[in-house]
């Protein structure tokens, strides 16, 4: 049965997936509002798949501030990755430089104002995004960053990316943690029955030494391990 649930559900995601990006791209010329709404329609595309194809739940515990922040979100899965624009309003996302390269997608993400991150281009590369993270700041939108880097498995924790101090220090931004324990339900492979919880922190605010702004995102982002 959980074979079959996968093979409902892949072929209906990336087809969805292919039409979304499509139309997300085709009504940015005309409406801003319609475009973000698109690519919102991904993740919600994706929930109701997890939710009707495979059986499995999203439970959100807190909620995102009213002012502009900068969301430390743990990384186990893509799900969070592809969820972020259904749980908070229009963030902008720190995302790997490659991804924008991929056909039709990466356009689609310059255009509704993801970040490109190139670690390996120095402090030039460093100011533009800090440029351009003010510069959505400043829009009231939220800023969302996976502060470990790359997906972790599930109860493994790793230190955080250094540049994490940096974009913290720099921004000036009160920083919400959140835990998600996506890993158990969406695998590499099969997609499992279950559920994925959220769990947002409490605001951790801007100032505090490296040492103790990264103890404390760790924690946060962690909590879901057991």
């Amino acid at each position: 049965m959980l074979l079959v649930r996968n093979l409902i559900f892949y072929p209906l995601f990336y087809l969805g997936s292919i039409c979304i990006t499509a139309a997300s791209l085709a009504s940015a010329p005309f409406s801003l509002d319609a475009f973000r709404r698109r690519v919102r329609n991904w993740g919600q595309w994706q929930r109701w798949l997890l939710k009707h194809v495979i059986g499995a739940d999203v439970v959100i515990e807190g909620a995102p501030l009213d002012e502009p922040a900068l969301y430390a979100i743990k990384h186990e899965s893509f799900f969070e990755a592809i969820d972020a624009p259904n749980l908070l309003d229009s963030p902008s996302v720190f995302a790997k430089q490659e991804l924008f390269s991929i056909p039709g997608w990466g356009r689609a993400a310059l255009a509704y104002g993801l970040i490109p991150v190139a670690r390996d281009q120095g402090a030039k590369m460093l100011m533009g995004m800090i440029r351009s993270a003010k510069r959505m700041a400043a829009d009231g939108r939220p800023l969302v960053i996976f502060p470990e880097g790359t997906r972790v498995p599930h109860g493994e924790r790793r230190p955080l990316q250094a540049g994490f101090a940096g974009l913290y220090k720099m921004l000036g931004l009160p920083v919400v943690p959140v835990a998600v324990d996506s890993g158990p339900v969406y695998q590499h492979g099969l997609k499992r029955p279950g559920r994925i919880t959220y769990r947002f922190g409490e605001p951790i605010s801007p100032g505090l030494p490296r040492a103790e702004i990264e103890a404390r995102v760790l924690d946060a982002i962690n909590a879901l391990n057991d």
